[in-house]
């Protein structure tokens, strides 16, 4: 528990408990295989939490999302983990990609901790981004979803999931459980993994009653993220997707950073050749930076 290596991390990273009744705070990390922060801040979450045995209601459980991507360290094998959990393919039990296969069992999990064991069901979603970013938390605007983010210190986007269907908070929330996807920072910068077990700690106080003066590390590994790397939390509305087809050529100008100020006319990518302009006076979300993915970039506005 906790202690798992990278290269062969078990589906459970780590399950605890004190016994009492109460909510499953259900946690997933790398379903994109070259985003590991998640899993090893759930393995260090862990590790505390089996050394110190602190007094929580209900349960936490930390599951890893594509096994092999994360063994292999690329986003994913045959298709994106994050654009399976497509209502169809789960109705229809359809199991033809890689992705669609660790999907049935990551749902098979969930299945083993059902709602009737619970007093309330709550998720997230651990992931990074590929250009430099501010922690933030994006959330689909149903359930108490919105509500239950806005008690975590960090920027608020809205609407991410309604525009990309097929993510796995999307199922979760359909589902019935409460929560949101936290993209923690870049791929492989170290306050990615402080900003996640940050979160994991606030998420376990806010959902199972853990007072965190009773663990060890409290408080820098909550204020790392809380107090040091979190932007004041302001919310934000998703106004455009610019998405892009197979076989489409697609680069970023270099240099634009998560949260970063566009305005309109400004050279933001070149597509198949052609030059990409703002059309908006607003922020960039989302510039992607790395070979796989069919999303290009997003814009926000503030709220």
């Amino acid at each position: 528990m906790g202690n798992e290596k990278m290269d062969d991390p078990a589906r459970i990273i780590g399950k605890y408990s004190s016994g009492k009744n109460g909510p499953l705070l259900f946690i997933t990390a790398g379903v994109h295989g070259n985003e590991p922060s998640g899993v090893q801040a759930l393995e260090r979450v862990f590790a505390e939490l089996k050394a110190v045995k602190p007094q929580i209601k209900g349960t936490i459980l930390g599951v890893a999302g594509n096994k092999k991507a994360l063994e292999t360290n690329q986003r994913y094998i045959d298709e994106d983990l994050n654009r399976t959990w497509k209502e169809e393919s789960i109705k229809n039990k359809i199991k033809e990609s890689h992705e669609q296969r660790e999907m049935f069992e990551i749902i098979a999990l969930l299945e083993q901790h059902p709602e009737k064991n619970f007093t309330k069901r709550y998720f997230l979603d651990c992931h990074t981004t590929s250009s430099n970013s501010l922690p933030y938390i994006s959330v689909q605007v149903v359930n108490d979803n919105d509500a239950w983010a806005h008690n975590f210190p960090t920027y608020i986007v809205r609407g991410f999931s309604d525009i990309v269907y097929g993510a796995i908070d999307h199922y979760l929330s359909r589902t019935g459980l409460t929560g949101f996807t936290f993209e923690a920072g870049q791929h492989t910068h170290k306050t990615s993994v402080e900003n996640h077990e940050g979160l994991i700690w606030l998420a376990l106080k806010e959902a199972c009653d853990l007072d965190l003066t009773k663990i060890s590390c409290y408080p820098d590994c909550v204020d790392n993220f809380a107090k040091k790397n979190a932007p004041t939390q302001k919310t934000f509305e998703i106004i455009h997707r610019y998405g892009l087809e197979d076989g489409n050529t697609f680069k970023m100008q270099p240099g634009f950073e998560n949260f970063q100020k566009i305005t309109k006319g400004e050279f933001l990518a070149i597509k198949n050749g052609k030059e990409v302009r703002s059309e908006w006076d607003a922020y960039i979300f989302m510039p992607l930076y790395q070979s796989q993915g069919n999303d290009g970039f997003f814009v926000v506005k503030e709220v």
